[in-house]
């Protein structure tokens, strides 16, 4: 809780400084009243989310072409996360998930047995909304900024995805002003081009997770 609280009060303390850099850059950032407000209840929700349950599109974007997923994801922030996959079928009934300590794998398809051998990997870790809000909070550079789309204005957050992965560099996080929830994260190389994105459709937050979701 201590922690939690420092954390907050360190983000929320960030909003000045942010709308100051954003004045002097020329970047539109949260620079008035409304904005900050708006920022404001943003990063409490970040802040608050302990773990969600999504219905997600996951795009896996290359100079090859556009590999397309439909996803069920489930994750905490304190580690555990499950992703199934719905779509498209060849691959639909693959899931993966992790308990914080060993990451499981099963699909129907293939054999039925569950695979032990898997090692984590940034294009699979870094699709979660918990590893952003991580990243976010460790951050020495972050941005925020307002977009005003024909659906709603959005609050983007910016931030560092760590290691030196030559495809995974910023992710952008675009959340709903009016209903605070994540619409959409993309994940940009080292020279901005989208490698991966993610498209929420449904968003709950702090929903009850059984312990059985991630272990298999």
């Amino acid at each position: 809780m201590i922690k939690r609280f420092l954390q907050f009060f360190a983000v929320s303390l960030f909003v000045l400084v942010v709308a100051a850099g954003c004045a002097e850059s020329g970047l539109r950032g949260p620079a008035d009243a409304e904005e900050i407000s708006a920022f404001e209840r943003v990063q409490r929700m970040l802040m608050e989310l302990e773990n969600y349950r999504a219905i997600a599109t996951v795009e896996y974007r290359s100079n090859k072409g556009t590999n397309t997923y439909e996803t069920v994801q489930h994750a905490r922030m304190t580690g555990e996360y499950r992703i199934e996959v719905t779509a498209p079928e060849h691959v639909s009934g693959s899931v993966t998930a992790s308990d914080g300590r060993q990451i499981f794998q099963f699909n129907s398809r293939v054999n039925g047995s569950v695979n032990l051998m898997v090692q984590e990997t940034p294009e699979r870790s870094e699709i979660f909304l918990t590893s952003f809000i991580k990243n976010y909070l460790q951050s020495e550079e972050i941005s925020v900024s307002v977009s005003d789309m024909e659906e709603g204005i959005r609050t983007v957050l910016e931030a560092d995805v760590p290691g030196d992965h030559p495809y995974l560099s910023v992710a952008k996080l675009w959340v709903d002003n009016e209903t605070l929830l994540p619409v959409q994260l993309i994940i940009f190389d080292c020279d901005g081009a989208e490698r991966i994105v993610v498209t929420y459709h449904v968003f709950e937050k702090n929903v009850e997770l059984n312990d059985e979701l991630f272990t298999l």
